[in-house]
């Protein structure tokens, strides 16, 4: 059975953009493109929704750095408002039931991400079907002119630290083994 990784990048404030930020918010650097290169060798089937499609395909047609390695990876794309075929090279779009398709490919021998994605993301972890939790927190706070809060919605979920890392000196990498709670913990449990 395969995992499925939920993956973002955000600010320290939980916004996945911000308006008139540039992408990665100005503070990529070689080490963090050398980290991207490298997990993009893994043999993910990367999951996004229409949005993010929309943007990153919008990123990989005009040549962004650090977004070419996605072209080679197979995508999968969730979305009632696109249509087939989609420009993208290696992306599929899957016109019905998230949860059901990805509960499906779980069942495959291939490891699964999303990228982004807020709603396909919170909708999984409500499934229960992640099994990792990864954010690259990036050192601002984007509070005036943030956009996509990342964790509205979202139910409780304890996280158990399984890496970090940091990247050229300033950004985080955290991963973690998510918990979806029920509510939160009695006092004295953890």
């Amino acid at each position: 059975m395969s995992s499925l990784m939920v993956d973002y990048i955000m600010s320290l404030d939980g916004y996945g953009a911000a308006e008139g930020w540039p992408g990665w918010w100005g503070m990529e650097g070689p080490e963090y493109f050398a980290w991207l290169e490298e997990d993009g060798k893994n043999d993910w089937v990367t999951l996004m929704g229409a949005t993010t499609y929309r943007v990153m395909s919008a990123f990989a047609e005009r040549g962004e750095e650090g977004v070419d390695a996605l072209t080679a990876l197979n995508k999968v794309v969730f979305s009632s408002t696109l249509t087939a075929p989609l420009s993208w090279a290696n992306t599929d779009l899957v016109t019905g039931d998230a949860v059901e398709s990805v509960r499906k490919m779980k069942r495959g021998s291939r490891d699964l991400r999303t990228l982004g994605s807020l709603s396909l993301s919170r909708s999984l972890l409500k499934a229960g079907l992640v099994d990792r939790f990864r954010v690259v927190v990036f050192p601002v706070i984007t509070g005036a002119t943030g956009r996509d809060r990342i964790f509205d919605g979202y139910p409780d979920v304890k996280l158990d630290l399984i890496e970090s890392r940091t990247l050229d000196g300033r950004s985080q990498v955290l991963d973690y083994k998510p918990t979806v709670l029920d509510g939160p913990p009695a006092t004295g449990q953890q």
